[in-house]
């Protein structure tokens, strides 16, 4: 089933078209004499049957309205940076920009999830030249951003094993590890921080 149906070939564009806007963000700083904004950028399209998948879990109806309105994270992208404080300053300048309007976040970085998942989610609306399903031409596309420090991504990548290892004899022992793990990586980040702060203290 194609549940993103004639709308499904313009999301790897998109996608695109939003990294390279983000790149130009932080040539831009790096151009300034800042430091690089992040380390690593990547970008997926969710495939077909992960978005069905959701929207079962959802109760939503399997068509192209349900994935890419209802549904709002068809296009993916994340962001690695190498501190804390770039993250902020990397959603701080993503919600000036006229290419596109966070329409909703959630800070996992100050607050973490109970299993100890930190990331901070964007959701964005970008205006693009292609009809969308709500019928406008030129139309409104939906992605999540996900901005993490490498160790909160090393962390959610090891998490993400768990998730969908199902055989595992000791998941919550696991799980358990895992929390203690990202409490130890949460204060290493801020320690991290820190001393960035002391070294750049007097530029």
């Amino acid at each position: 089933m194609e549940i993103y149906g004639t709308y499904g070939k313009y999301l790897p564009e998109i996608k695109d078209e939003i990294m390279h806007k983000i790149d130009e963000l932080n040539h831009e700083i790096d151009g300034q004499g800042g430091r690089k904004l992040y380390e690593h950028l990547i970008g997926r399209v969710k495939c077909e049957d992960s978005m069905i998948e959701k929207c079962q879990r959802k109760g939503l109806t399997l068509t192209p309205k349900s994935a890419l309105s209802n549904c709002k994270d068809a296009i993916g992208i994340r962001v690695v940076c190498n501190f804390i404080d770039d993250i902020y300053k990397l959603v701080n300048l993503l919600k000036t920009q006229e290419w596109c309007k966070v329409v909703k976040e959630k800070d996992y970085v100050s607050k973490s999830k109970p299993n100890g998942y930190r990331s901070y989610h964007l959701i964005i609306k970008v205006s693009t030249p292609y009809p969308d399903v709500n019928e406008k031409n030129p139309g409104d596309y939906y992605a999540e951003i996900q901005l993490r420090t490498i160790a909160m991504d090393s962390w959610a990548s090891l998490e993400h094993e768990l998730k969908y290892k199902h055989n595992i004899k000791n998941p919550e022992q696991i799980g358990n590890e895992l929390k203690r793990c990202a409490d130890q990586l949460a204060s290493c980040d801020v320690q991290m921080q820190t001393i960035r702060q002391v070294i750049h203290e007097y530029d």
